[in-house]
């Protein structure tokens, strides 16, 4: 047995060396958490550590190919690629803090009816002539024939006044004293990068609190697909440790809510989940195998309602409910569901396409109330990830950049700090621009600068790694620089959503002149400007005019089935209405990708 110490940590413990196990699977048994968007399979690149002290295998190749010069004089390196066989020291690199995330958005009108609900009653004691068992007397002063046995059990003897708690016809719970008015709930948008909640007052509808954070599973990948693959190498255990990774941060959340708003978590009584396919089995701990493998069929779609324990969601009721959207497909979640409804489009008799851009970019089309989807597997490039100075949205991170002839690249940072590296929005915006300038070409290559005459502006900021072309749009502490392959990442990303866009539409047998509108929704959709997503090429010119932003319709969708029955039927109807695409299978769709790679398209 040897040690691994964190000194800034203050922390230390022992590791078998006989297990031969990487220094980042190490670390997660102890639940020491550093970024890993491949889950561990050495291809980000981001799962850095700074070694202190102790015996470190050699260099290797694939660390060498991630790492700068800079970086490996400082001792840098990835936890992933290292397999420790003697006492260590380390520490981790802390590099993004104060993540942005988008928590709210256009909320449509509704008709307030939740499905939790209160009555209070007035219990009198038996008499020695009347010995009414309590049961009968809840039944009686209730109006119900049955007493549920659970309830049963929560009655303690004595007179008084007491608060019964329905979920819609059927009692779940009672609460000593009239508790009538205090009734609140919790709706809840998990997506893969990040999670929102919202608490919620269930009797008149306001959002008195909220809280963002980044999803937990990151520590396992950056990405449904690569988090599936966790499970698949680490069986029931995997899947226990990301359903534990998400539940264990929605009762912090809550919690942290609560103590916020002096609120004791005892007067939650519903908790409603809207989140793509994948994050909705890991949540409820249902294997999603399947979702990562031909034919792709989920193990369910359909609606849930569920106590909170039956998942360990203890930062509720101890009779709270958990309520999850109807999904469609493996790829079309119940996020993507909440976010249709929100925009209406099952309500609309216009030409309506609404996408929400992530991870994934799901589309749908609306043609007169007649739906049609697809799923784009546009990889996490969009989002700050698998880009060389990538980083998600936090203090620190390029947002938007804009080249001026004279004054050369001109960055804004969140938080106002030094520049660490490049935000989704933020390399979507520096490819808008290098585009613009001629610093890439249409098929995506850097120019080289032999083709450049002298004088030209663009030569002073092209950065040659021996026949490797690079951008440098920053100087200072962290130079961030534009790699060839960086390019191919967003031009991939790029590909996938367009050509799911002009799929979609063929399909309808439309043009792009016939949309009316096109809805853009979703946590990474809302902070990118139009100028980005169509001087990138994202979404086709001919739309320009008509594209509008509705937030986080997840969430939104999330908060209008906690507070309204109507809109839950609605929405199991809606997902039933739904068509799917599947792309792979579209005669002519391999073709119509790489067509919609080219950045003049």
């Amino acid at each position: 047995m040897h040690t691994i110490a964190l000194p800034r940590q203050n922390i230390k413990f022992s590791y078998d060396t006989g297990l031969e196990d990487s220094l980042l699977n190490i670390l997660i048994a102890q639940q020491i958490f550093i970024d890993s968007p491949c889950g561990g399979r050495s291809s980000c690149g981001k799962c850095k550590i700074k070694h202190l002290g102790g015996d470190l295998p050699p260099l290797s190749v694939d660390e060498e190919e991630h790492l700068t010069k800079k970086e490996i004089e400082e001792g840098i390196r990835l936890a992933c690629l290292i397999y420790p066989a003697a006492d260590l020291e380390i520490d981790i690199i802390d590099q993004e803090v104060n993540h942005q995330v988008l928590t709210g958005g256009y909320v449509p009108e509704y008709q307030p009816n939740p499905a939790i609900w209160k009555k209070a009653i007035e219990i009198t004691k038996p008499t020695l002539e009347e010995q009414t068992p309590y049961q009968v007397l809840f039944e009686k002063a209730l109006a119900i024939n049955h007493l549920p046995w659970d309830v049963l059990r929560q009655i303690t003897m004595g007179e008084g006044i007491y608060t019964a708690v329905f979920n819609q016809d059927q009692l779940i719970g009672l609460e000593k004293g009239d508790t009538s008015e205090l009734l609140y709930g919790v709706a809840v948008d998990i997506g893969t990068t990040t999670v929102v909640t919202s608490l919620i007052n269930l009797r008149t509808g306001e959002e008195i609190d909220s809280e963002a954070a980044i999803n937990a599973q990151k520590n396992f990948g950056q990405d449904v697909l690569t988090r599936i693959t966790y499970v698949l190498d680490h069986g029931k255990n995997g899947r226990d440790q990301l359903q534990t990774a998400i539940v264990d941060s929605l009762n912090e959340m809550v919690k942290t809510m609560c103590e916020r708003q002096k609120l004791s978590p005892s007067l939650i009584y519903e908790v409603t989940i809207a989140a793509n396919c994948t994050m909705m089995h890991m949540v409820l701990g249902i294997d999603p195998l399947s979702i990562g493998k031909s034919p792709y069929a989920p193990i369910f779609v359909e609606e849930k309602d569920i106590t909170g324990k039956d998942i360990g969601l203890t930062a509720l009721s101890s009779f709270g409910r958990v309520y999850c959207l109807p999904a469609v497909s493996s790829y079309i979640g119940a996020d993507i569901v909440a976010g249709a409804y929100v925009a209406r489009l099952h309500a609309r008799k216009d030409k309506v396409l609404f996408i929400d851009i992530g991870t994934n970019g799901e589309i749908v089309l609306s043609d007169g109330g007649k739906l049609v989807s697809c799923s784009c597997a546009a990889g996490p490039a969009l989002e700050g990830m698998n880009i060389s100075s990538g980083m998600r949205a936090a203090d620190g991170a390029i947002e938007e950049v804009h080249f001026d002839t004279e004054k050369g690249f001109i960055l804004e940072v969140i938080g106002d700090k030094i520049p660490l590296g490049l935000c989704g929005s933020g390399i979507l915006a520096t490819i808008r621009e290098l585009l613009k300038h001629n610093f890439i070409t249409p098929r995506g290559n850097i120019v080289k600068p032999e083709e450049l005459e002298v004088g030209d502006p663009r030569l002073s900021y092209i950065d040659l790694d021996g026949k490797k072309r690079r951008i440098c749009i920053g100087e200072g502490p962290t130079k961030i620089l534009i790699s060839q392959g960086d390019v191919r990442q967003v031009q991939l990303a790029k590909s996938a959503i367009l050509s799911g866009f002009v799929a979609l539409v063929k399909a309808m047998d439309l043009t792009f002149a016939d949309l009316d509108e096109v809805i853009v929704a979703g946590q990474f959709g809302a902070h990118l400007p139009v100028e980005s997503l169509i001087g990138t090429g994202i979404l086709p010119k001919a739309v320009q005019e008509k594209i509008t932003y509705i937030g986080n319709s997840s969430k939104t969708g999330a908060y209008l089935a906690l507070m309204s029955l109507e809109t839950r039927r609605e929405m199991v109807t809606l997902a039933r209405a739904f068509d799917y695409l599947e792309l792979s299978v579209t005669k002519g769709y391999e073709r119509l990708f790489v067509e919609c790679s080219q950045f003049n398209v």
